[in-house]
């Protein structure tokens, strides 16, 4: 799972000098992130407020080209990325809602099976522009959905709406896909926790993709140029031609180790182990469209909703 990596003495040496990182840091190892939207009080919150700074520097390097892929409608949290999202039966006066992964709850990881409906939710997230300048403080007031079961997704629900957020801000959600994405198709990655865009294509799909104890079906492996890093875990993966998100950013195999936390191997039909170190994955998203109705309320029960159930 892709989580920002903390090095203390580093982040710290660079607020002590002013000295901006040249890269973005590399992948962290995964553990549940406990951050909270409180003020820091303790070292390493210090130090995860010295990476966000960083990263905000570090846009003006990695903004997108003319033409490309934009941050407008992406978030900031306080340990991954995300978007703002809008399914294709949403209304201007539905309460918006965000997506991000499963494993970027701030309760931690859900446990394998394990499915997360309608919780109370205050997250805050960092509504980014076209350049990647945060220009809002969201606030969610439900988890609405979250797990890490067959896929690694989690969706909150704004105490806002779209049109209000398009009326102050001029910033549109990025519409979800009821499609299933093909292979070739051209794709971005959009961290609005680094201001970064990765673009790529959809090199295939993993039939099975096993990560320590949670296995995910039907992920989507991008071909080598989209190398990401910690941090852009729940990013949104966006369809070049139709701007549309049509999956969420969540993993990658660091080491080429087998099947492990951060290096998931693929299993065919067959049982089949493949290890692709190097190589970064995310989690489909035309399933959730179905399973959500009038005022973007979830019904797991509606016709066509396949996703997984409590």
């Amino acid at each position: 799972m892709r989580k920002p990596l903390v090095v203390a003495l580093c982040a710290l040496a660079f607020a002590g000098a002013g000295v901006t990182p040249a890269v973005a840091a590399a992948p962290s190892p995964t553990g549940a992130d406990t951050t909270t939207d409180a003020a820091p009080t303790t070292l390493t919150d210090v130090v995860n407020g010295v990476v966000g700074t960083a990263a905000d520097t570090l846009s003006g390097l990695t903004a997108p080209r003319e033409g490309a892929v934009s941050f407008a409608g992406t978030v900031s949290l306080s340990n991954c990325s995300g978007s703002v999202v809008r399914m294709p039966g949403s209304a201007d006066d539905d309460p918006a809602l965000v997506l991000t992964n499963g494993h970027c709850l701030e309760s931690g990881f859900p446990a394998p099976g394990q499915v997360l409906v309608d919780r109370a939710s205050s997250r805050t997230f960092g509504l980014l522009n076209s350049s990647g300048s945060k220009v809002a403080t969201l606030r969610a007031d439900r988890l609405v959905y979250a797990t890490m079961t067959d896929t690694d997704a989690a969706i909150y629900r704004l105490n806002t709406t779209y049109a209000r957020i398009r009326s102050a801000y001029g910033i549109d959600a990025l519409p979800l896909s009821g499609t299933r994405p093909a292979a070739g198709t051209s794709i971005s990655v959009v961290s609005g926790y680094w201001k970064r865009v990765y673009n790529c294509s959809v090199d295939g799909f993993a039939y099975r993709m096993k990560e320590g104890n949670w296995t995910w079906k039907d992920s989507v492996r991008y071909t080598s140029a989209c190398d990401t890093i910690g941090g852009t875990s729940g990013s949104p993966v966006v369809d070049g031609a139709t701007g549309q998100v049509v999956a969420v950013n969540n993993t990658g195999n660091e080491d080429g180790e087998r099947c492990t936390v951060n290096n998931p191997c693929e299993v065919d039909e067959n049982g089949q182990v493949t290890v692709r170190q190097g190589i970064n994955y995310a989690q489909q998203t035309y399933l959730f469209p179905a399973c959500f109705g009038v005022d973007n309320t979830l019904d797991l029960n509606a016709s066509g909703c396949a996703v997984p159930k409590p």
